[in-house]
């Protein structure tokens, strides 16, 4: 049987998990723990920060195994178990002690699961991709606009009420049970995928540094680099922006049904995209659009305005994460497709997190709700125009010659 449907329902499963805990995690951590700003900002840098070595390290175990699709599982489970532990966590200590270790897991996942997609779609690939990606978009869609009516059904079973100087939504520990269950799900389906044929290649003593001298991934580290430093804080702090602006949860839920409304079409249609305008075109109008979404939301105080301007989520996501993830597959050989990925998440999202959600934090702590918005959008516009100048056309390295000079 095809790997293909059995990859569809593990994205759906695990991005489901995250559509219960990206959207809202901010909003716990800051009113149903009570966590300043810049303890807010310190644990979410914590999953980026595991992330810088977590994400080469399970990419290399991929590639020098050959066991892609079995990383992916333990990576599912171990997500899925570090979920439970943040439910569990209360004091600040033991909260990073929770993040680490869900990180330790889930920071690798995605990457690895890119590049085990990749190989089941071998030569398709970049045409196909979006086929398989675009359903772990549809199950975050659900979990998101879903989970606030579940959330309230939990709350009026168990009669809590938002008390005066309380957290807005009580009982909002439920996203970590949630997506721990959605987790471990997806790790049982990657489990049974096949481990043969492009999924087994396994990489050579030496590779990485040939990959690491390879001048187009290189440039494309920098600009990954760039662009989350200036985009990854506001997304993180989005909730807490949202309440700040006089909004609740069920606002933040509204607000994620246009990102992923346009985001949907746009990743299915990627292949034909990046057929006419290229990986490069499709991370320009990445950045620029998410850099114009959060600039114009720094500068106006009207919800419905804000509500509009998410629909720009859709091609951050196609262009910024597509795009990338596809660069990688034109400029890595086959056999590094789980390190090149892995060294792009943590390049991007992991090491430029690491300063983007402290920074972020920061800023909100000190200059208010609107200061990482107004400067990572300012920022994201200027990277977005120089893209050309910073990121060359794909190709993939030239291998060393194993045949024997002539005498």
């Amino acid at each position: 049987m095809s790997s293909t449907a059995p990859l569809a329902v593990f994205w759906f499963l695990f991005m489901a998990g995250l559509g219960v805990i990206f959207p809202y995690q901010s909003l716990y951590f800051r009113e149903n723990t009570a966590l300043a700003g810049a303890q807010l900002g310190l644990l979410l840098a914590v999953r980026p920060l595991v992330g810088m070595l977590a994400q080469p390290f399970w990419g290399q175990v991929a590639d020098r195994t050959g066991s892609r699709s079995r990383v992916l599982a333990v990576l599912a489970a171990g997500t899925g178990v570090g979920y439970l532990l943040l439910s569990q966590a209360d004091a600040f200590p033991i909260l990073l002690a929770a993040m680490a270790f869900a990180a330790l897991f889930s920071s690798a996942a995605m990457p690895t699961g890119t590049s085990v997609s990749m190989a089941a779609l071998g030569a398709r690939a970049t045409s196909r991709y979006g086929t398989i990606r675009v359903w772990g978009t549809v199950g975050f869609f659900v979990l998101v606009v879903g989970f606030p009516f579940a959330l309230h059904r939990a709350q009026a079973a168990r009669g809590l009420v938002r008390e005066p100087g309380g957290p807005s939504e009580p009982g909002l520990e439920l996203i970590f049970y949630v997506a721990a269950a959605l987790s471990l799900a997806a790790a049982c389906v990657a489990w049974r995928l096949p481990q043969g044929g492009a999924m087994a290649a396994r990489s050579r003593r030496g590779d990485l540094r040939l990959l690491l001298r390879h001048r187009p991934y290189l440039r494309l580290l920098c600009f990954a680099f760039l662009a989350h430093l200036f985009l990854q804080g506001p997304i993180l702090l989005f909730p807490v922006f949202i309440r700040a602006h006089g909004g609740s949860i069920d606002t933040v839920s509204r607000m994620w049904i246009p990102m992923l409304l346009l985001e949907i079409p746009l990743i299915l249609l990627s292949g034909p995209i990046i057929r006419r305008i290229g990986a490069r075109g499709l991370l320009a109008v990445g950045v620029i659009a998410d850099g114009l979404r959060w600039l114009i939301c720094s500068l106006v105080s009207d919800l419905s305005v804000m509500y509009a301007l998410q629909l720009l989520h859709g091609l951050v996501v196609a262009g910024l994460f597509v795009g990338s993830a596809l660069y990688v597959e034109s400029v890595v050989p086959e056999r590094l497709r789980s390190t090149g990925q892995g060294l792009l998440g943590m390049i991007g999202v992991s090491c430029a997190g690491v300063f983007s959600s402290a920074s972020a934090g920061w800023l909100l702590e000190h200059m208010g709700p609107n200061a990482p918005y107004r400067i990572g959008g300012a920022g994201a516009l200027l990277l977005g125009a120089a893209l050309p100048l910073i990121l060359p056309r794909p190709r993939r390295p030239e291998e060393p010659s194993t045949t024997p000079s002539p005498s």
